[in-house]
């Protein structure tokens, strides 16, 4: 007896080859970046990562262990890139567009440890490999050029004071954002502090904001 098909969903779509490759790629980059935060470049074994991806399709795609660990920084710098331009600045005040752009940067390192993990790891070899990703500079610019933006409407608005360099502004969000994730171990073990739930991300999102703007804001008038 023919079985009732009606209400079966359709058939999901084939993927092209194109989505084939990038399907398989992605996959290796997961298994592979686990690997490097735990163990960094020196420590990581292709043997590992191939466990999940044969070391044949992981040399197809990259050639070499240090290839693919580029690849791998790459795609972590792209991704913060990227969620940063998804961050609406354009509404309320310079003040509301900083504290959102903030808040999401402590965030996004908090729920990605892994980009903390890895720009620790290649500051160890002193960017040696991050010179060697072609564009990436211009893309990581990019967050300055936003901050820039911001800083200049603030100061048009009359709320941010004079002279507030934007890569002092992004250098300064990086490191209250980093520590969350770099000194969490040692910072819980010895205050007994808990970092990573959603209300202390949330709480340490809300105070770096805080502690940003009241660096960059004109003072108040007597």
């Amino acid at each position: 007896m023919p079985t009732d098909t009606s209400d079966a969903p359709p058939p999901s779509p084939r993927r092209t080859r194109a989505e084939t490759r990038e399907a398989a790629i992605n996959a290796i980059l997961d298994v592979a970046t686990a690997e490097f935060v735990e163990k960094g470049l020196a420590g990581a074994r292709i043997d590992e990562i191939a466990g999940k991806a044969t070391k044949r399709k992981i040399y197809y795609y990259f050639g070499s262990k240090d290839e693919l660990y580029r690849a791998v920084l790459e795609r972590a710098y792209r991704r913060v890139r990227a969620s940063e331009t998804t961050v609406d600045i354009e509404s309320g005040s310079a003040v509301d567009a900083l504290r959102r752009l903030i808040e999401h940067d402590v965030r996004y390192h908090s729920q990605h440890p892994e980009l903390v993990r890895l720009v620790m790891n290649e500051n160890i070899h002193r960017a040696e490999h991050l010179k060697q990703i072609a564009d990436l500079q211009t893309e990581n610019r990019g967050v300055i050029r936003l901050l820039g933006a911001i800083i200049a409407r603030g100061e048009a608005e009359g709320l941010f004071r004079a002279g507030i360099e934007p890569v002092d502004l992004h250098m300064n969000m990086t490191a209250l954002a980093f520590y969350n994730v770099s000194n969490q171990f040692t910072f819980a073990h010895n205050f007994g502090v808990d970092m990573t739930s959603p209300a202390a991300i949330d709480h340490r999102a809300a105070q770096v904001a805080d502690i940003l703007l009241a660096w960059v804001r004109l003072p108040p008038l007597e």
